[in-house]
């Protein structure tokens, strides 16, 4: 999701109204994006994990002009729900958006996890999955490297690359529920 007001793909800008919600996920009140941010107000947002016809995983640094963990790490593409959105459309939105593409298959959802990120703010987030057989051509104002990567590939930078925190929390809660599920 684009952090630039001037990019049309990119409805969500400062000034975008946002649903607030409470601890369990129920809506509150709305506020201006930027509001949410700089307040610590709990929104909603979607984490799409993208997978290759080779089973290979989505992974990009954001652009160091973003307004969110500038030149981190993500296994994800995701972004804010705006005001009235389902998790269902904005996974949807947000993975196009952030991928370049047209015509994804709606994503799977996984599971939802409140975060809580202490001075970085605190957010409910969906979970999602997606396969992703089109060429892709991810927004140059959102990303600034990209690539699919095999999970053991993945699991190997885990320690060594700045990873988005909300999403590294996504992807450790997804592993866990993986091994859980055996």
């Amino acid at each position: 999701m684009s952090d630039s007001p001037t990019d049309d793909r990119a409805p969500l800008s400062a000034d975008e109204i946002l649903d607030i919600v409470d601890e369990d996920d129920h809506v509150i009140g709305q506020a201006p994006r930027g509001e949410a941010y700089a307040r610590g107000l709990r929104h909603r947002c979607v984490f799409v994990l993208a997978r290759d016809a080779e089973g290979r995983i989505f992974v990009h640094r954001r652009t160091a002009r973003k307004l969110v963990f500038p030149s981190m790490y993500d296994m994800f593409v995701g972004g804010v729900v705006g005001t009235g959105e389902s998790y269902d459309d904005a996974a949807l939105r947000e993975a196009e958006e952030e991928l370049g593409v047209n015509g994804l298959p709606r994503p799977e959802p996984l599971f939802r996890f409140s975060f809580e990120g202490g001075d970085l703010g605190r957010w409910w987030s969906a979970v999602y999955e997606v396969r992703c057989d089109l060429p892709v051509d991810p927004q140059v104002e959102e990303v600034a490297w990209h690539a699919f990567l095999a999970e053991e590939e993945v699991a190997a930078r885990l320690t060594t690359w700045d990873w988005v925190p909300d999403g590294l929390a996504g992807y450790e809660r997804l592993l866990a529920l993986r091994e859980e599920r055996g």
